[in-house]
């Protein structure tokens, strides 16, 4: 999952917002900062709500991405995108297939979710515009075995860039998808590539419910926290 399909269900709740996307920032500015489920759980409960809540926010995302990558949706399109970006660019010898198919099923759901709900992602911008960078990063210092100097700059960027926006739009999505490859070291996909990029959005769009079949809504996630 990808940014706005994990902070979808709680963004009247800010900070928890926020913070679901905080694994994925981290993998961006600062890899070798590495949290996990045991790290966050112990804060849940704490005291301060912004602990309570970015803690909250990254359980929910480690979560959504165990439930997401086991559904059979995922399994289904991740192989059949990956195939299809091989034979697209006669690439058979790198990573780049198999990257691309596994990130082009989680971008393409953040855009279905947007192309179905453009003021919920207007509404996810108004959050991260709400929360103070250096509260989720002072949090997130408090629960992680190695402290992060960059978190709270990312946490502006994307609210500054507001990229998601960009998924909507297939050239603008391989602006962007060529800034992940650079970024990790593959080579950048060609302009001839375009036209791959309407049908892979098709694809996940129609099964977009599938994909998300396993992830609480926020009224069945509060029910969980309840019991």
């Amino acid at each position: 999952m990808n940014y706005f399909a994990h902070a979808l269900p709680f963004l009247d709740r800010p900070y928890v917002a926020a913070a679901s996307g905080v694994p994925d920032m981290l993998a961006v500015v600062e890899r070798r900062v590495r949290v996990r489920s045991k790290h966050v759980i112990p804060f849940v409960d704490h005291p301060d709500p912004v602990q309570a809540d970015v803690a909250r926010g990254m359980l929910q995302h480690f979560r959504d991405d165990m439930r997401f990558h086991a559904t059979p949706a995922f399994a289904e399109l991740n192989v059949s995108l990956a195939t299809a970006v091989r034979d697209a660019l006669g690439d058979e010898s790198s990573m780049r297939p198999r990257f691309l198919g596994h990130l082009l099923v989680e971008v393409l759901l953040d855009a279905a979710l947007a192309a179905r709900r453009p003021d919920r992602l207007e509404t996810y911008y108004r959050a991260l515009a709400a929360v103070d960078p250096e509260a989720i990063q002072t949090a997130l210092n408090r629960m992680s075995p190695r402290p992060s100097a960059h978190l709270a700059g990312m946490i502006r960027a994307v609210a500054r860039e507001r990229f998601l926006w960009d998924y909507l739009d297939d050239s603008r999505l391989m602006i962007r998808l060529n800034q992940v490859l650079r970024r990790v070291g593959l080579e950048p996909l060609p302009a001839g590539f375009e036209p791959f990029l309407a049908d892979a959005r098709q694809a996940v769009a129609r099964r977009q419910d599938e994909l998300l079949a396993g992830i609480p809504t926020r009224r069945a996630q509060q029910n969980i926290d309840a019991a």
